[in-house]
């Protein structure tokens, strides 16, 4: 179905199918047509990919992958939309809709079932409200995908491809460039959306690594001393992580010492390594105590 994005076009949907936008849902529904051919583009959708969407509304976006990849399939809350994607995408043969939750859903046995000798990527309009779970739970289940591009809020996406080391990253930061590398790919303004939203968005590529980017010997302990450092972000690492932990603070003194980092050091100005070697450190201190 063509002319997704075209006003009447979306008004008539609604009409017929008694549709309104879910506030809670965070339902924003993309108008702007030239920016679904952008994202179905730079996420990787052609022969030989499958794609999984999240959330994919009227279809804007899934009719632009479906004519790529081999095949989608789309992941969608709201079963108050299942009759009208039924309508909006009955021309493409390669499309399948889940009417599940995805942070719920089982994406390992989704790409077993769905995706055989494909390579595959995710591509998404995620609501603001989850961005945070649904990309870290795309990470933390290490799935086999080559990559995840997204569109989220503008604040969101300049937080999650901050460089490490700066005042702009967080938490989250981290945890993304420990899985992928991160890369903004460009603006969209918030007219580009109905109903409107009051921010604007952006569109971000995540590239799955391999293996992670930087070695720890517990991945459980380095996101805890990732997590505890950025708690209270205007202390110390020392101060952060002890109070966070229930580490000794002469236990983490020693891990920024023999590590070469300085004592004064903030969570905002350390690396991905740094994170490592204190994680590092901490890990071996306690096995030791065990």
């Amino acid at each position: 179905m063509e002319n997704l994005t075209n006003i009447l076009t979306i008004k008539d949907l609604l009409s017929r199918h008694g549709f309104t936008f879910s506030k809670a849902l965070g339902q924003n529904f993309l108008i702007n047509p030239s920016v679904c051919p952008r994202m179905a583009e730079f996420c990787g959708a052609q022969k030989g990919v499958g794609v999984i969407e999240v959330g994919p509304g009227f279809g804007v976006l899934t009719h632009e992958l479906c004519k790529r990849a081999d095949k989608v399939v789309s992941i969608e809350l709201d079963k108050r939309l299942m009759p009208v994607l039924d309508e909006t995408m009955a021309e493409h043969s390669n499309f399948k809709v889940i009417n599940e939750d995805i942070l719920k859903i089982d994406l390992h046995k989704l790409i077993d079932d769905e995706f055989k000798g494909m390579r595959v990527v995710v591509c998404a309009n995620l609501p603001y409200y989850i961005t945070s779970p649904v990309i870290m739970k795309l990470l933390e289940d290490k799935l086999p995908i080559d990559a995840i591009t997204v569109m989220v809020q503008k604040e969101a996406a300049q937080r999650l491809c901050a460089k490490i080391g700066t005042r702009e990253s967080s938490a989250i930061t981290v945890a993304v460039n420990y899985y992928s590398e991160p890369n903004l790919l460009f603006h969209v303004s918030s007219g580009s959306f109905m109903p409107a939203p009051k921010v604007d968005s952006a569109v971000i590529k995540l590239d799955i690594s391999c293996e992670p980017r930087v070695e720890c010997k517990s991945e459980k302990m380095f996101f805890k001393v990732v997590k505890a450092a950025f708690s209270q972000r205007r202390k110390t690492v020392i101060n952060s992580v002890s109070s966070s932990m229930g580490v000794p603070k002469a236990d983490v003194e020693k891990a920024l010492v023999d590590n070469d980092i300085l004592l004064t050091a903030r969570a905002e100005q350390l690396h991905l390594s740094d994170f490592a070697k204190i994680a590092d450190s901490l890990y071996e201190r306690s096995n030791k105590d065990a």
